[in-house]
């Protein structure tokens, strides 16, 4: 998400924040339209989830859930009433965490009502750490799942550990012994734990590829399957570099596990 599209819905985000006896809220009617529902009955079956987080993590409904009305215009001067939720933060919250994800809307305000210091620049900031943590975890199941998938046509986990180190080799034209020690990793930790988000998509994208490629040309074996994979890390280091990003030369980044306890200590102390 670019900085001016967050600037831009942090605006909108801000103007229909209210204070209702000292309390923060924001009504649900217009929640929705800011976070791209366009018809209330869906958005209805996301507000009955968070209710029922609400309830789960002991939350009273009535205080973060508060039933009122509100009148409407319609066309000729005509106004009508309609019933409408006010929504604290925290409900906003588990709102946001129970919609659409894939809406631009909803990821904002997965991070807009997760912070209290409502500043532009530190929601953006946590935008990026929460896409990097969930680009690492994506890349983990693509792993997972392409170890699946190579087990059942003869390559066990030592063979699957040699496949993918060969694939980071021709990713960043380093082995991964060069490559932990250009970036300081740990020699326990994995690299994809170090490498910025567009070095983590990379290798998903590469590891995608060769999961549906192995099935696609039904490859059998070490060898074959991790030709493959290496020409796919290649093909993708060749993207990259049409775009003028060379992935070994971009420094690492903050060890991503310190990154999501992070995320995860300041989730909590938000919503206190």
């Amino acid at each position: 998400m670019k900085t001016k599209e967050i600037q831009m819905l942090f605006k909108q985000f801000e103007a229909v924040a209210h204070e209702l006896n000292g309390v923060e809220c924001w009504s649900a009617r217009e929640l929705q339209e800011l976070l791209g529902y366009s018809n209330w009955q869906n958005f209805e079956k996301v507000l009955i989830k968070a209710q029922n987080a609400c309830i789960q993590a002991g939350g009273k409904i009535e205080y973060h859930f508060t039933d009122v009305s509100k009148m409407i215009k319609l066309g000729k001067g005509a106004e009508k009433q309609i019933d409408d939720i006010l929504l604290t933060r925290y409900a906003c919250y588990l709102i946001a965490q129970n919609g659409d994800s894939q809406k631009t809307q909803v990821a904002f305000a997965q991070t807009y009502f997760a912070v209290q210091t409502r500043r532009a620049e530190i929601i953006e900031q946590r935008m990026l750490e929460c896409e990097r943590v969930k680009a690492r975890e994506k890349l983990s199941q693509t792993e997972k799942q392409l170890s699946s998938i190579l087990y059942e046509r003869g390559v066990d986990d030592k063979g699957f550990a040699v496949i993918r180190s060969k694939g980071d080799q021709a990713l960043f034209h380093l082995s991964t012994l060069q490559l932990k020690k250009k970036m300081s990793v740990p020699d326990s930790r994995p690299i994809a734990d170090f490498l910025p988000t567009v070095s983590i998509k990379a290798k998903d994208l590469a590891a995608e590829m060769t999961s549906v490629n192995v099935q696609n040309k039904d490859l059998k074996g070490r060898q074959p399957i991790e030709r493959e994979h290496v020409d796919n890390n290649a093909a993708v280091r060749k993207i990259l570099l049409d775009r003028g990003i060379v992935p070994e030369q971009l420094p690492p980044a903050e060890d991503v596990k310190k990154v999501q306890r992070r995320l995860i200590n300041e989730d909590k102390k938000a919503l206190k």
